[in-house]
């Protein structure tokens, strides 16, 4: 199970995802990171095909210019993927003589996020080849644990993430990770953070998502306080 999450702040934006990768046909699981740069302003995750998001890896490395100077960020990334996700999708053969029908399929999601200039963006494109936008709804996720994380963010709709620092984003996604790895067996860590200003894009190191992490502990117990102190 994946889940990646994107998250707008006041003054930045936060992508985040676990690094657990399941490999159903072969009963294996194991970690591997999902996040990855898009230039100096933006990052990228996704779920699905391996091999589609390598081969995307590969051609975002490259180049990320066509993507995140283009005057429509949705519609770049919409060409740069869609051709790949066809090229897999014609190769796939859905029925294996003596094998049970049904198993891995290459259907990919691709979930982009950053700064074009000064303006913020977050986008996905679907297995379809169809654009999201999710600027101003503030909260995204994909993957097969993303139903999940929406409902996470919904509960969080309460701390006004779109109008706090990208600080408090970083926590909000921490926690939102740490919940779901609690809560599902096929979602855990290391966990992958990536903030955004328009100054440039930084992934944490272990060390800041340790931090990050203490600090979503102290928001907890802060909280546990004020319940107590509520009927005082």
């Amino acid at each position: 199970m994946t889940v990646v999450l994107a998250m707008r702040c006041a003054d930045g934006l936060v992508l985040a995802a676990d690094s657990q990768i399941t490999d159903a046909d072969r009963g294996l699981s194991y970690p591997a990171r999902k996040l990855h740069h898009l230039g100096d302003h933006a990052a990228w995750g996704g779920s699905g095909a391996r091999a589609v998001l390598s081969e995307l890896e590969g051609m975002f490395d490259a180049n990320p210019t066509p993507i995140v100077e283009a005057s429509d960020v949705g519609h770049a990334l919409q060409d740069a993927v869609v051709p790949v996700l066809r090229r897999h999708y014609a190769s796939f053969i859905p029925e294996i003589p003596g094998k049970p029908a049904g198993g891995a399929t290459p259907a990919t999601f691709v979930l982009a996020v950053g700064y074009s200039g000064d303006q913020p963006f977050i986008v996905d494109v679907d297995p379809h080849g169809l654009i999201g936008r999710y600027e101003e709804v503030g909260f995204h996720a994909i993957g097969s644990g993303a139903a999940m994380a929406q409902q996470a963010g919904s509960l969080l709709a309460q701390y006004r993430m779109t109008e706090r620092s990208v600080d408090h984003g970083v926590l909000a996604a921490m926690r939102t990770l740490d919940a779901l790895d609690r809560t599902s067996p096929s979602i855990g860590g290391p966990m992958n953070v990536c903030r955004m200003t328009p100054e440039g894009a930084r992934h944490l190191d272990e060390k800041e998502i340790e931090q990050a992490r203490e600090r979503v502990r102290r928001w907890v117990d802060l909280e546990q306080r004020a319940l107590d102190e509520l009927f005082q």
